[in-house]
């Protein structure tokens, strides 16, 4: 997600009338993700790039736009909410929402489980009156209002106006739970005693009022505040569709309340621009991928490369970052990252011109090593730049330099040697940094010196420039830039910091550039003169020793530096673990920390560790079943003797980071688990599987291993599903690539215009190439459409998975009715 920014917010209705905007992301209302704060603007402009796996169904992606307010709750300006079958229509594209109003109404979420049965009773009397028994069973996924839920249903039958037949019936509240079972049933006299007749269930007036009947379920969150429950959704359900059979079980979806057809005319809220990229691919077992990922992976060795899988992906995909990440990806997993790159570098070198703009378009090449950097260089950004970062952050040091910004207070030569002293800082653990940059890049650094020095023989600076434009330019200035986009901080830092890392950004860019007159790369004439300070030789002496030390063979192996790697930290909540024989197993609010060394947690940031639990000691990491304490989103922590760590995430998304983090880092410990227990052990028995015995191995076997490597957690499948993806998408330009070859092949004089986007060095070795991709993707189209056949003929509508009034699921077979007429 790209949430760009928002536009004409209403005005606040105070002296000043500017708000404080933020805004959160959620899937239905479940926030997964939040901005920066921006003050006083009503058009505030965000920039944040937010990306996650969405591990559980939805039905919408929300952003709402809230207005802080220091002494009360933050008020909720507006929303855009997208259905999930509709995010295909905004894929890769800026669009402009409008912001929708947010009441009881727009916040539905979640199912209802229902069995009706219509039936005939005959009395002692011999006369027949008809009876529906409506049986509430369950609901699931209800939403979490103002962090509790307290559910009941109440059941109405209503008439042919709409009038209500009967007092509305209504079950017990269930405490704490978004997914209640209720399990009952309630009567209705839906026709007057009549004469029984054997011929005919009904007779034709009783048929009639019948069909104009409805049941009503209405869902309700039991409120102790003085304004009344809350409405959490309703469902109307003609007994028309009863005529048929008498009796009918199904999952439903809650719908907004019917507002009886009145159209509300919407007040301006203002609206926001998103840019969604939102991917959803069925991935199948490795054989199925076997031919076409055997193409791909060749590529390193195709002469001329350009002939290559790898390339024509790259050729025919929009952008160059549609293509990077998945082949990086799948490289790495396969380890012919080193290889594919040099060969596709070499050849990009071959082509410049110019050794100043070496490596500076956006090309395959840039794109595929920026991609490998952010994978393979995530630990070492970490261990380089987070202790400093953090330091910026919490300090708030003035490092203002412009004359025209200085704070009334602020003094100029002051800012200037706060400034001096943080990149001086920054700088230095840069370039002592060399012996801990992961063995991947420094393979590829080396392979981009020798080409670049072999092209430009005559420049003895290219060598390096080759390096410190991906090193200083791609890598450590944006992570400098933006430390939430590369895991450095949790948000986006606040303005002030925010403009302290720039100034200290276009520092450290210049200074690794390498260029002869540095100064000349300023605009700024304030930028200049502070660049003075670093006009030493000095400076340039340590770049150039940096980027021989990451660029050369043999260097020293970044793993025999054993120091801890801050890997994830956050607060959660947690729940006692009976440490203390008589003390109370309550839950709390812990700040929890993550290293390559072990998993403590404390009271605050920065505190003494309450707990510490060695790396080794962590035998398995589990989902909780909601049961065990009524509580979303909780994890389990295993570790010997069968001592447990429950623990609460914020979020869906959050919960699965963390799981996925704690299980790579402890996935080689010898006495792992194989089974576990998905429930918690209460009241002297195991609620999973009912064992008594609290040290009862596991009933259920533990989720699949994931690589060690904590770096690289790549499932090379699900990437060559990703190209296939991509291929089948950009299918036309793979044909008009075959046209431009043999249009090359036998005709030589000037280049077709339709053609010339092309980069075709050989023309028969690309169609070969090409032949085979059109091959390898007819293959797997046709698996996929097989695997939907099967799966639309075993689905049900109305089942648990696909209840009534799943509009995904309506859309899907609209299409295979289509695709069905089609074929006939």
């Amino acid at each position: 997600l790209s949430l760009g920014e928002a536009k004409n917010l209403p005005t606040y209705p105070g002296p000043n009338k500017m708000r404080d905007c933020y805004c959160t992301v959620n899937l239905d209302q479940e926030e997964v993700f939040r901005t920066k704060i921006v003050e006083k603007s009503l058009c505030p402009f965000y920039g944040e790039d937010f990306y996650c796996e969405i591990p559980r169904t939805f039905r919408h992606l929300s952003f709402y736009i809230f207005d802080r307010d220091v002494f009360r709750r933050d008020s909720i300006i507006g929303k855009v909410a997208i259905q999930k079958e509709d995010l295909q229509k905004y894929h890769n594209r800026d669009t402009w929402f409008q912001l929708q109003h947010v009441d009881a109404d727009s916040e539905v979420q979640g199912k209802v489980h229902l069995e009706l049965r219509l039936s005939e009773v005959i009395t002692d009397t011999g006369v027949v009156c008809h009876k529906l028994a409506t049986r509430v069973l369950e609901c699931q996924g209800l939403p979490i209002v103002n962090g509790q839920c307290d559910p009941y249903a109440t059941v109405t039958l209503a008439g042919p106006s709409r009038q209500v037949l009967h007092k509305a019936k209504k079950t017990k509240v269930k405490k704490k739970t978004n997914n209640p079972h209720f399990d009952e049933v309630f009567y209705f006299e839906v026709t007057r005693p009549s004469s029984y007749n054997k011929k005919s269930h009904f007779d034709i007036e009783d048929v009639d009022e019948v069909d104009k009947m409805e049941i009503r379920v209405d869902l309700w969150n039991a409120s102790n505040l003085k304004f009344g429950d809350e409405f959490l959704g309703e469902l109307r359900l003609p007994l028309k569709f009863l005529r048929q059979s008498s009796s009918y079980e199904a999952w439903y979806f809650l719908q907004p309340r019917d507002n009886g057809n009145k159209s509300l005319k919407p007040d301006d809220l203002g609206s926001l621009r998103l840019n969604v990229v939102y991917t959803e691919d069925h991935v199948f077992s490795s054989d199925y991928y076997s031919p076409l990922r055997d193409v791909l992976l060749k590529s390193a060795d195709v002469e001329p490369v350009s002939a290559s899988a790898a390339h024509i992906l790259g050729e025919v995909c929009r952008e160059k970052q549609e293509a990077a990440i998945p082949l990086v990806r799948l490289f790495l997993h396969y380890g012919r990252i080193v290889p594919f790159i040099s060969a596709i570098a070499n050849a990009e070198v071959k082509r410049t011109q110019d050794p100043n703009t070496i490596f500076r378009g956006n090309s395959l090449t840039s794109k595929c090593i920026d991609e490998t950097m952010k994978l393979a260089g995530m630990h070492y950004l970490q261990v380089t730049l987070k202790p400093i970062i953090d330091e910026i952050c919490q300090v708030h040091k003035p490092c203002e330099i412009d004359p025209v910004k200085l704070k009334d207070g602020e003094n100029l030569e002051n800012n200037r040697e706060n400034l001096r002293q943080y990149v001086d800082r920054i700088f230095t653990v840069i370039t002592k940094s060399g012996v801990s940059c992961p063995t991947v890049m420094c393979d590829i650094f080396f392979s981009l010196r020798e080409s670049a020095a072999k092209r430009f023989q005559g420049d003895l600076d290219v060598r390096y420039t080759a390096v410190s434009s991906f090193i200083f330019l791609r890598f450590f200035a944006p992570a400098i830039l933006s430390p939430n986009l590369f895991q450095l901080t949790p948000h986006h830092p606040d303005p002030q910091t925010s403009r302290t890392l720039t100034l200290i950004s276009k520092t450290i860019q210049t200074l690794g550039s390498l260029s002869k007159s540095k100064s000349a790369n300023f605009k700024e004439s304030y930028m200049a003169s502070f660049y003075d300070y670093f006009n030493e030789q000095k400076y340039a002496d340590a770049v150039k020793n940096f980027l021989d030390l990451i660029s050369s063979s043999g260097r020293r192996d970044h793993k025999s530096i054993e120091q801890p790697i801050l890997l994830k930290e956050g607060f959660m909540i947690k729940r006692a673990q009976g440490r203390k024989r008589f003390g109370m197993k309550n839950f709390k609010k812990r700040w929890f920390r993550l290293t390559n060394h072990e998993f403590t947690y404390q009271k605050s940031k920065g505190d003494h560790p309450l707990c510490s639990i060695p790396i080794e000691n962590i035998l398995a990491v589990e989902r909780l079943e909601e049961e065990s304490f009524k509580m979303k989103n909780m994890f389990q922590v295993i570790q010997p003797e069968r001592r447990v760590l429950y623990i609460q995430a914020n979020n869906c998304v959050e919960a699965k980071d963390w799981i996925d983090i704690l299980t790579k880092v402890s996935q080689c410990n010898k006495k792992r688990l194989t089974v576990y227990h998905p429930s918690a052990y209460l009241n002297g028995h195991w609620l999973c599987c009912k064992a008594t015995a609290d040290n009862t191995p596991g009933c259920t076997p533990c989720t699949g291993g994931l690589p060690a490597n904590i770096q690289l957690d790549i499932d090379g499948d699900r990437e060559t599903e990703r190209i296939y993806s991509l291929f089948n998408l950009y299918m036309p330009k793979l044909e008009k690539m075959q046209e431009a070859c043999g249009s090359k092949s036998v005709y030589d004089g000037p280049e077709e215009e339709e053609y010339s986007t092309f980069v075709i060095d050989d023309p028969k070795e690309t169609y070969k190439t090409l032949k085979l991709i059109i091959e390898g993707v007819g293959t797997l189209e046709q698996e996929h459409a097989q695997y939907k056949r099967d799966k639309f003929k075993k689905t049900k509508y109305g089942s648990q998975e696909h209840p009534i009034g799943d509009k995904s699921f309506q859309t899907y077979i609209r299409q295979q009715s289509e695709i069905s007429a089609h074929s006939i």
